[in-house]
């Protein structure tokens, strides 16, 4: 009786004089694409998606504590005084929290820290809707500083499994970082969409529930978490004598404001327009292309030191910022402004990977996640110090002119950048 042939034995033929071989073997790619090629490893899919389960919320709690206090207490001035004090509380505990990470690891701390920092936002929904005292909402906001970084310790873990790939690792960095705009865009869209559609407090609760659902599944990926490094105690403060440090932290600060004042001056100006509903469709356009510019960067492989591609990077975030700042001031269209916004977002993914690549080659082994969280913590006080700013001016002077800030604020970047020595010693 014939045997069916093997699928991994060629066929012969023969036409005219000629001998064919015809292999019906499958196909495979020898070279995959490389973000296909970054979640071959072991554990990256299941980290990653508990992860983004995590993350989503962070950009919807802040909304989602405005309408509900604006709702039942009638004031915007208490609901944006609560946030604002949460975003300086979190400023100070968040090094701390990832100090005590990078010690005894992720899942001892973050399980922890996020369960208290889930209490505190449901803490905060009881007080608005039983009509507690003011202060209790400041109190219950401030206790969701203990949030851990979760993006930091999700590029820690690829620093931990790619140490030895530098390419891969450039791919894993644009990866997270188009995972935060990606989080800026979706959040408070799905904040306002739960609040608007169900009940004020809809959008808390989801957020409670997608955070600790997240952190839990991501503390669960023991295998990729980064190993705990012995070491002797030292003092907080130690982090920034690291070489290179203080003035990467500066540029953070500096690009801070450059969100911060964007943000606000944004608003104003949709406002004069009378279209104040399309301020977050137009800064979702920015974060847009942003997460877009992102993915493309980690797509090419990097060239030269990321210390020699940063101040590029600065400065073609320094020039294209200049778009929005002439689409506003000679256009008055806001339209024009989206379309600047959407183009002067394009630099802002790449300069912020080559940033964190920078924090990470420049902290100390085993507080990865600690120089990452104090970057964040920069970028948290100049958001703060450029929404005052870009305010200020646009309440006094006009929105146009409010533009300013973003552009000023990333020149002084670049000059910063400039210093950042190239080698690590």
């Amino acid at each position: 009786m014939p045997r069916p042939t093997p699928r991994n034995t060629p066929l012969f033929t023969v036409t005219a004089d000629t001998l064919v071989a015809v292999d019906f073997s499958p196909r495979t790619t020898e070279h995959p694409g490389p973000y296909r090629r970054l979640f071959t490893v072991p554990g990256t899919r299941a980290f990653t998606v508990g992860n983004l389960l995590a993350r989503v919320p962070m950009g919807m709690f802040g909304v989602s504590a405005v309408v509900m206090i604006a709702g039942a207490r009638g004031s915007y001035a208490l609901a944006g005084a609560v946030v604002a004090t949460g975003l300086a509380a979190t400023a100070v505990v968040a090094p701390w929290t990832a100090r005590l990470v990078d010690r005894y690891g992720q899942a001892r701390i973050a399980v922890p820290a996020t369960l208290l920092a889930a209490l505190g936002s449901l803490s905060l929904l009881l007080c608005v809707r039983h009509g507690a005292p003011a202060w209790t909402l400041f109190a219950s906001y401030a206790a969701t500083a203990t949030t851990p970084n979760l993006g930091g310790m999700s590029r820690a873990r690829w620093a931990h499994l790619l140490k030895d790939d530098h390419e891969a690792l450039h791919t894993a960095n644009s990866f997270e970082q188009a995972v935060d705009e990606l989080c800026f865009m979706l959040g408070p869209v799905l904040a306002a969409f739960l609040c608007g559609t169900f009940f004020p407090e809809a959008g808390t609760l989801a957020g409670v529930v997608l955070l600790v659902t997240g952190m839990l599944l991501f503390a669960a990926q023991r295998a990729t978490e980064p190993p705990v490094t012995r070491r002797a105690p030292t003092r907080a403060t130690a982090l920034f004598r690291a070489p290179g440090m203080p003035r990467l932290l500066s540029v953070c600060l500096a690009m801070g404001v450059v969100f911060g004042a964007m943000e606000v001056v944004t608003i104003a100006y949709a406002d004069a327009q009378g279209h104040r509903s399309a301020a977050g469709a137009v800064l979702a356009l920015q974060a847009a292309g942003s997460c877009a510019a992102g993915l493309l960067y980690g797509a090419v492989k990097p060239a030269g030191p990321a210390a020699n591609r940063y101040p590029w990077c600065v400065a073609a975030m320094t020039a294209l910022l200049t778009l929005p700042l002439l689409a506003a001031a000679l256009t008055g269209s806001l339209l024009a402004l989206a379309g600047a916004l959407l183009v002067a977002g394009m630099a802002t993914a790449p300069t912020m990977i080559t940033g964190m690549t920078l924090v990470q080659e420049r902290t100390p082994e085993g507080r990865i996640n600690e120089g990452m969280t104090l970057a964040v913590t920069g970028l948290l006080g100049g958001i703060a110090a450029g929404s005052a700013l870009g305010g200020r001016l646009a309440e006094h002077a006009s929105p146009p002119a409010g533009f300013g800030v973003p552009v000023a604020a990333a020149a002084v970047a670049l000059m910063i950048s400039l210093t950042v020595p190239a080698r690590n010693d």
